[in-house]
């Protein structure tokens, strides 16, 4: 029997195990939420010319004073540059976005200028630049936009797309299979039975893949019955990560570990010093990484978050596999009196982190309303109003 190990221990094994997917170039439009699998640099300064932040006219600021009229001279919109030039006592109608005129050192907003004719009047006093975007002020050419590891939010598509680019290089698609066991299971849609649950844990493993950016390419259910788990774990492992639900406790109906075997899988992890969530597998079967997650739903969904979540990130080229982690002020006191590390499921909310419900491995509507964890290590006891760091991940 393999002995139980730490968390810690556990996932640096997976993390050491699993390697990042090859690389692949995405359209601009398509690379959201991925990661980037090098490094992207401007190709242009932003903005990448002077222009107008404001709708006005442009002038040679020292030739100005309240009063004194300013003859206009011509016009540019936001678009192609017209290439005017102005001298002192002269004004130039420009656009927000337009460029500045050859000889303009500042722009006068239109509220602060009297118009008659091809004369204005300016109200106010002016100073040189004054509403006037400068070639580079934002992004130099030749700087960092975009790091390896990084993960493509809506701005940094944008940003590219300001650089020219029409597509990013992002880390390979992981394909993910989940297989539940258990005779007591049901599918959803179909009446149960006395002593019969409807599988909750498919639906839940499903969201927390595709929440990763995991694309699920199926999802199947096995009775505890070996040869047909040896079938579904077969065709589970064409890819690249296998989760099954269920039968990797010490029970005579827990069969996983015995059909993986047979397979010629190789089992690296059995047991995890976790609470909730101490029977816990991993494993690999040619390239497929393999997951065996407890039945209990508040198991699987811990575990998943300490073990699976990085190694997915992992694959698709992230360099930051750690869910976010903030402040919080305690509203309850609290004491770990077991034998492993205890994850609270709790809420976070205005700063404040409260346990919610039951804290068992079966209370799932008490996991429903959380959405952070704090972990407290064995013999550790926190008092309300001490300020903790718990992990989010809704």
């Amino acid at each position: 029997m393999m002995a139980m190990i730490s968390e810690e221990e556990a996932r640096a094994k997976i993390l050491e195990t699993v390697r990042p997917l090859p690389a692949r170039k995405l359209s601009i439009s398509k690379s959201l939420d991925f990661f980037a699998a090098e490094d992207h640099f401007a190709r242009l300064p932003l903005p990448t010319f002077d222009n107008s932040a404001m709708d006005g006219y442009a002038v040679v600021a020292s030739s100005c004073k309240k009063g004194q009229p300013l003859r206009v001279i011509g016009e540019q919109p936001a678009a192609v540059d017209r290439r005017l030039r102005i001298s002192r006592g002269e004004a130039i109608r420009i656009f927000t976005g337009a460029p500045v005129p050859a000889g303009a050192d500042a722009v006068v907003m239109q509220e602060d200028v009297a118009r008659d004719g091809d004369e204005i009047v300016i109200n106010t006093h002016v100073e040189a630049g004054e509403f006037i975007r400068r070639r580079g002020c934002d992004l130099a050419e030749g700087q960092m936009i975009l790091a390896k590891g990084e993960q493509i939010g809506a701005a940094t598509t944008a940003l590219l797309a300001s650089q020219g680019f029409a597509e990013a290089i992002v880390g390979g698609e992981t394909n993910a299979a989940i297989i539940s066991t258990g005779d007591e299971l049901v599918k959803l849609g179909k009446k149960i039975k006395a002593g019969q649950i409807y599988d909750s844990n498919s639906a839940l493993l499903g969201a927390l893949l595709q929440r990763c950016g995991a694309v699920v390419k199926l999802v199947g259910h096995c009775r505890d019955e070996r040869e047909s788990l040896i079938e579904a774990i077969k065709r589970g492992s064409e890819n690249h990560i296998l989760i099954i639900s269920g039968g990797v406790s010490v029970g005579e109906h827990d069969l996983v570990k015995d059909a993986l075997r047979h397979l010629g899988a190789q089992i690296d992890i059995w047991r995890v010093a976790v609470k909730p969530g101490k029977p816990f597998l991993f494993a690999k079967i040619g390239t497929c990484t393999v997951f065996g997650l407890p039945g209990n739903p508040v198991s699987a969904f811990v575990t998943f978050l300490q073990f699976v979540r990085p190694a997915i990130l992992k694959m698709m080229g992230s360099t930051n596999l750690n869910l976010p982690q903030v402040p919080a002020k305690l509203t309850v006191d609290l004491t770990n009196d077991s034998d492993r590390p205890h994850y609270i499921r709790g809420k976070i909310e205005h700063g404040n982190f409260t346990p919610i419900g039951r804290q068992e491995s079966h209370a799932l509507f008490g996991l429903s309303q959380s959405n952070a964890l704090l972990r407290v290590a064995v013999g550790e006891s926190f008092q309300a109003g001490m300020i903790v760091d718990v992990q989010i991940w809704d």
